[in-house]
C-alpha cells in the first residue's frame, strides 16, 4: 500500500465511487458482501487499492498545504518539481490556534515579534509522497490563501 487506507467515514462518503470501481473489477453487491464475509483479506486489498487511487488524485491536485501549532505556521506550495515553504514564528504569548490569535498575526504579519522565514527544496522522493507525509503529520490542504497573502508581504 502506498499511502493509508481511508477511514471508514471516507469510504462511506466515496460509497457510490467505490461501488464504480467494484463494478469495473466486475464485483456487485452481491459478490462484494460474499467476499467481505469468505475472503476478509481480498476485501482488504480492495478497500487498500481504492484507497491509494483516491490518495494519488487528491495529493495530485493538491497546491498548498499548512500546518499550524500554537505558535508557528508552515505555509506550503506544493509545485510540480520543488516545494516552497514560508515558516512563520512568533515570539510572544499568543496562541495562533484560536480566532483571536490568528487574527492578530493576520493583522500584524510585519510586527517584531514575528519572524518569516522562506525557502524551497526540490522534492526527495516522489510528489505526492512528500504532500501525503505533510498530511500525515497533521497538515491541512488549503486553497493556498495565506500562503499568497504572506508571500505578497515578504515579496
Amino acid at each position: 500500500m502506498k499511502y493509508r487506507q481511508l477511514t471508514k467515514e471516507q469510504f462511506e462518503s466515496l460509497h457510490e465511487e467505490f461501488a464504480r470501481f467494484l463494478a469495473s473489477q466486475s464485483i456487485d453487491v452481491k459478490e462484494w458482501n460474499q467476499i467481505k464475509e469468505e475472503k476478509p483479506k481480498i476485501a482488504e486489498e480492495e478497500m487498500n487499492v481504492f484507497s491509494d487511487i483516491v490518495w494519488d488524485d487528491v495529493l495530485t491536485k493538491t497546491k498548498f498545504v499548512e500546518h499550524y501549532s500554537k505558535t508557528a505556521v508552515n505555509l506550503f506550495k506544493c509545485d510540480e518539481k520543488k516545494i516552497k515553504r514560508i515558516a512563520i514564528k512568533i515570539n510572544w504569548d499568543i496562541n495562533l490556534l484560536e480566532q483571536e490569535g490568528f487574527e492578530w498575526l493576520m493583522k500584524n504579519p510585519l510586527d517584531n515579534s514575528v519572524d518569516i522565514f522562506t525557502g524551497d527544496k526540490e522534492y526527495n522522493t516522489e510528489r505526492n509522497s512528500e504532500i501525503f507525509d505533510l498530511i500525515e503529520k497533521g497538515g491541512s490542504i488549503s486553497r493556498g490563501e495565506i500562503f499568497n497573502y504572506f508571500e505578497q508581504i515578504i515579496a
